[in-house]
């Protein structure tokens, strides 16, 4: 299966948090699974920063390419159909990287790993 990680997934994968659910670190650890990191994660993560909504440890940039290569997590590039695909999406919450993600998640027919309980209201598949 095709999972793309959601940016707190992600997070809490590489930083080892257990608030990941069971079910959820079972399917990124299966190698059966094929893992993706969209780089719109990446850019939350950094205007998260930015702005204090969110610390890190110095280092977090080697500790993530760390993680990333370790964990055979592949970059899912952004394509103009992704941003296209925003238009189409009921209005169901206001974050646009959540938007973002799950339009990556419906034209590339990956489930998406996340714990946010309004996106599998917009009919993706979703791990948790």
């Amino acid at each position: 299966m095709k999972l793309l990680l959601d940016t707190h997934a992600f997070l809490w994968f590489v930083e080892g948090k257990e608030d990941l659910s069971a079910a959820a670190l079972r399917a990124i650890l299966d190698e059966a699974n094929l893992l993706f990191l969209s780089p719109a994660s990446y850019w939350e993560i950094c205007v998260k920063l930015s702005i204090g909504k969110l610390a890190l440890a110095n280092g977090w940039p080697r500790l993530f390419e760390r993680e990333i290569r370790r964990n055979g997590i592949h970059w899912l590039d952004l394509k103009p159909e992704h941003f296209r695909g925003i238009i189409d999406l009921p209005f169901l919450h206001r974050d646009p990287f959540d938007r973002l993600l799950v339009a990556q998640a419906i034209q590339e027919r990956c489930a998406l790993v996340t714990g946010d309980p309004l996106i599998p209201r917009y009919g993706v598949k979703t791990v948790w």
